[in-house]
């Protein structure tokens, strides 16, 4: 059995879908019945080597762009799936690059349905042949697997995909990676490239407006501080995205600019030890696909602060607290809360490392297989 993994739209490994896709590879077990075989950017050659490094690469599309790559899938892919003889193609991020048609049985990860989010000027960015393809190519697959019943949902309303077609499957977490550290009192963290002084409230998402819900977040931040006087700073972790300018300047524009601080795209390395030091983390999300960003900072032993919306409920469940993410006061009153309520605090850090201990990625990663190859057996 010959499979293709798709790599496109995953990042070189360095975004949430691209860790999907390092967790999925590392954990592939060798077998004699199945071989598997990456194709994808050629700047992405070396990015999985060291997680797959005898699975081979096959670089594709040489023409950049998201345009181009999704005409490659719509027009360049049957072709190149029947040259390399695949029993069956895996695409962990169809959600952003499926194919329209195909020659051998697929299956698809779809990690967010955030293209028909919003309304038509939140959605732009995301591209129009994305929106007008992405139903049809979805339903021509032969089977999905969704990140979250919330996707499951939004694949059968919105999509139209049968439901007996779609399998829901979490995301995992490493907890070899992401577990509790001792906290020590120092008053400056040493996390490189960068230095944190601590306490900090954390956010890791990139800076993507609105749908990350950064601007209200630093409103709610600045009611925070004057509510409190705590010398707390906001740390904003993750890469410029769409309107990052926006949010740029409505931290500039705050009274506290001098407590906000964006370090850029964050070594995923190093995102444990940037939980641990946090004294909390807020995830203000308009919308999220699953919600790595809770689930990472539970299993660090930090309570999470939730809006109340899309998949985030499902994922912390009971672990969190939630707010309104349209609501800047009810935000802030959450954050107060668990600054100053301690019993509160240790509950929420508590029932956050229960939470976390449902996830795991070998559980993800052998359901996604078992998917697979039964697929590949049609």
């Amino acid at each position: 059995m010959k499979i293709g993994i798709d790599t496109f739209a995953c990042d070189g490994g360095k975004s949430g879908v691209g860790m999907y896709l390092t967790q999925l590879l590392k954990r592939i077990p060798p077998s004699s019945q199945a071989y598997c075989e990456l194709f994808g950017w050629a700047y992405d050659r070396f990015a999985y080597s060291e997680v797959a490094p005898d699975f081979e690469f096959i670089p594709q599309c040489s023409v950049n762009g998201r345009t181009a790559n999704s005409l490659w899938h719509l027009y360049r892919y049957p072709e190149f799936a029947v040259k390399r003889n695949y029993d069956t193609c895996f695409f962990p991020a169809a959600h952003r690059r499926p194919p329209y048609k195909s020659p051998c049985p697929t299956i698809g990860v779809v990690h967010d349905m955030v293209a028909y989010w919003g309304n038509a000027r939140t959605r732009a960015h995301l591209g129009a042949l994305l929106r007008v393809i992405l139903p049809n190519s979805l339903r021509r697959m032969d089977r999905i697997i969704a990140v979250s019943e919330w996707v499951k949902q939004e694949l059968v309303e919105g999509a139209h995909v049968k439901e007996n077609r779609i399998e829901v499957i979490p995301n995992g977490i490493d907890h070899s990676t992401f577990y509790p550290r001792q906290r020590n009192e120092e008053s400056v963290l040493l996390i490189q490239p960068f230095s944190f002084r601590r306490p900090y409230v954390l956010c890791v998402s990139r800076i993507d407006h609105p749908i990350k819900n950064h601007i209200r977040l630093i409103k709610a931040f600045g009611i925070f501080k004057e509510m409190t006087k705590f010398p707390h700073r906001l740390v904003l972790a993750g890469g410029d995205s769409n309107n990052a300018d926006k949010v740029k300047k409505a931290a500039e524009a705050s009274p506290w600019r001098a407590d906000i601080f964006f370090t850029g795209h964050f070594p995923n390395k190093s995102l444990p030890e940037l939980y641990a030091g946090a004294d909390f983390v807020v995830v203000p999300s308009m919308y999220e696909g699953f919600g790595m960003g809770v689930l990472e900072a539970m299993a660090c032993g930090v309570p999470a602060l939730c809006a109340r919306a899309a998949s985030l409920p499902e994922t912390a469940d009971h672990a969190a607290l939630y707010f309104d993410p349209l609501n800047i006061e009810d935000m802030a009153d959450r954050m107060v809360t668990i600054s100053t309520n301690r019993e509160m605090y240790n509950e929420c850090r508590r029932l956050g490392l229960e939470r976390a201990k449902v996830y795991s990625w070998d559980s993800c990663v052998e359901r996604t297989l078992l998917v697979i190859y039964e697929t590949a057996g049609k």
